[in-house]
């Protein structure tokens, strides 16, 4: 399928205008087992492009939802920075919304539990709508109710009609993640209560394309999106919002604040100033996005550069979490186990498998100290403070860590 034969996953208008090609590689949270080693890996193109109407940065689909979603290797609990951020949330809405023991609080993409906790900790019912089984099932082991359902407009009408109505609903980085994404924001619509609130997070594009993200583009991320292009979206499907807060998760992130068209919740400046800022940025202007190509080339061969010089020195590198968007940037640049040694994470789901594409084996965290690498590469760079205080005793043995968006850093 060439370029002018795709079509904008919201309007329909044909999609001519790229904004990064990544070349070929297999889905980000494919991971590998010792049995997979001596297998071929599916790869796929991954090249995001831009519609010239409603300015949707988005991918075509190539797996569905239920392949990539209904087994799923992240678990949002072992983050210590993003159980803070959930909480922090929770209190915020609980407050500002006027939420008690008589509302009901609705996540889409609930995974394992991390933010409806806060809510059940304030005495709030909730409920949790979570596609991926495995992660489901450790939710509810931890007293959350969930339900295992992908969310669209019949999901929705279901829980109506069994009285499931929501004050809130919660959908935190789930909107960039839907291929049919006119069903499912129709849903919120149908599920809100007539005064009821709906917030979506989501990495801001501007962020992405200023700083130089382009290792959040990957299979699992259908679209990448701007408030000018979310505000367009809901507006056809019954929604409208009223306030939006610019967060620090994910490299720079959006809060949107929408209710049913009618609904009586009135329009804060912060709306209008954003809509304002993306335009002077050029989020509007096709020209805009043309140009970022060159600047992730750029980056790449600052990473390679770094990583060649520091081998050739005799120097060990080895990697600090194994995020989806790790993948994307390894496989782009294409680094291997002959640039970084190993990788290391919390989560014990990804312990003792390998990256996807570039097959680096991943460990606990203590095989750093086992090791002692003389760089550390943060992967997941959005959380770098986490890290580095977790992992500072690398300066005991001369240690540094390395930072690789928005431009390759030594700390």
């Amino acid at each position: 399928m060439t370029a002018i034969d795709l079509a904008c996953r919201f309007c329909g208008t044909p999609l001519k205008q790229s904004l990064a090609d990544l070349g070929s590689t297999p889905l980000s949270n494919s991971y590998l087992r010792a049995e997979d080693l001596e297998r071929m890996e599916p790869t796929y193109p991954l090249h995001a492009r831009v519609c010239g109407s409603c300015f949707l940065v988005q991918l075509e689909s190539f797996e569905s939802p239920q392949h990539i979603f209904s087994e799923y290797a992240y678990f949002s609990s072992y983050s210590d920075s993003w159980l803070k951020h959930a909480k922090a949330y929770a209190e915020m809405a609980a407050m500002r919304f006027d939420l008690n023991a008589k509302s009901h609080v609705v996540e889409i993409a609930s995974n394992d539990g991390y933010l409806l906790r806060w809510f059940k900790d304030l005495g709030i019912p909730v409920l949790g709508i979570e596609p991926a089984a495995n992660v489901a099932k450790v939710a509810e082991a931890n007293g959350i109710p969930s339900r295992v359902l992908f969310f669209g407009r019949e999901t929705a009408r279901g829980l109506v009609a069994n009285g499931e109505s929501a004050d809130l609903t919660a959908a935190n980085n789930v909107l960039a993640h839907v291929p049919d994404i006119n069903d499912f924001v129709a849903g919120f619509s149908i599920l809100l209560k007539p005064e009821g609130v709906s917030t979506f997070e989501f990495p801001h594009l501007l962020q992405l394309m200023e700083k130089r993200q382009f290792d959040t583009i990957y299979h699992e991320h259908f679209s990448y999106l701007s408030l000018t292009t979310v505000q367009k979206i809901f507006g056809t499907h019954g929604l409208r919002v009223f306030d939006v807060q610019e967060i620090p998760t994910h490299g720079g992130s959006l809060r949107v604040f929408a209710c049913r068209t009618d609904a009586q919740h009135a329009e804060t400046p912060a709306v209008a100033e954003l809509l304002e800022r993306e335009k002077a940025f050029g989020l509007t202007d096709l020209k805009r996005y043309a140009a970022f190509q060159e600047e992730v080339k750029s980056l790449k061969r600052d990473l390679l550069s770094f990583l060649i010089e520091a081998k050739r020195a005799g120097k060990s590198v080895a990697g600090y979490g194994a995020p989806a968007k790790g993948n994307t940037l390894l496989n782009y640049c294409g680094v291997r186990g002959d640039f970084l040694d190993f990788t290391v994470d919390r989560s014990p789901h990804k312990q003792g498998t390998w990256l996807p594409g570039t097959r680096i084996p991943v460990y606990a965290p203590e095989k750093i100290r086992e090791e002692k690498p003389d760089y550390l590469l943060i992967l997941p760079w959005n959380i770098r403070e986490e890290v580095v205080e977790q992992m500072s005793h690398i300066r005991e043995w001369g240690g540094r860590f390395v930072v690789p968006i928005p431009e390759v850093k030594v700390l």
